[in-house]
């Protein structure tokens, strides 16, 4: 059974406040114990008004390595591009935005290239942040012929190559994404979420626990510890 606590607000800035202040806390006690923090954020629209209440926190940012949890394999000046939009948020802070998405000949290659560069972080990271799509995406695990891999990987292998099928509309390109394994590895899992289709597929996801057939609700069922689900109409 999966376990998960919701906390509801009455709109996306309220909830903004709310996830930027537990980030906070996160960052803090993670520096306080490691004298280091890693955090792995998400793409898409809701996560930027939390990055910009979060961006004016007095943290210890010089401390703080924040990579995406998935990105888009295009150019970093692209729209599209997770990374660009962290950077734009979090650069200012003071901490280090590293990239996973590298150029490369294939989004296979691409895919060894992220978890290379990942395996040169202290892992595990101490938040892994997660948004969602309508169709139950998660990060870049999206359907297609690589999702399988990237459920089933081993715990060493922390990125991979993902080409959706069929493509989504507003990013048709192939991604890099954190594993299954890398994901369920966070010292802490939180998920944001705004308006009513999504909180109906999530919760669908999570009722139907193991026999999910969402790529959130795979991911979900093979937590050990309870998630935090933040949503907002």
């Amino acid at each position: 059974m999966i376990e998960a606590e919701w906390w509801e607000y009455d709109d996306a800035d309220e909830m903004a406040d709310a996830v930027a202040g537990d980030i906070g806390f996160i960052v803090e006690s993670a520096v306080d114990a490691r004298s280091e923090c890693l955090l792995a954020f998400p793409g898409g629209s809701t996560p930027a008004p939390i990055y910009a209440k979060l961006a004016e926190k007095k943290l210890p940012w010089k401390r703080v390595t924040i990579i995406p949890g998935d990105d888009r394999l295009v150019p970093v000046d692209d729209e599209m591009s997770n990374i660009r939009a962290i950077a734009k948020a979090m650069l200012p802070t003071g901490a280090r935005v590293y990239p996973i998405a590298i150029e490369a000949e294939d989004y296979t290659m691409a895919g060894h290239a992220a978890d290379a560069r990942l395996k040169d972080l202290k892992w595990p990271p101490d938040l892994v942040w997660l948004g969602m799509g309508t169709d139950g995406h998660t990060a870049s695990l999206f359907p297609g012929p690589d999702l399988e891999n990237a459920m089933d990987a081993p715990k060493a292998r922390l990125a991979m190559g993902i080409m959706p099928d069929p493509m989504p509309e507003e990013a048709p390109v192939p991604r890099v994404s954190l594993t299954r394994a890398a994901i369920l590895s966070a010292r802490t899992i939180i998920i944001t979420i705004t308006g009513e289709e999504k909180k109906a597929v999530l919760e669908q996801a999570i009722a139907d626990g193991q026999s999910s057939k969402l790529p959130i609700g795979r991911v979900l069922a093979e937590a050990e510890f309870p998630i935090d689900i933040h949503w907002a109409p």
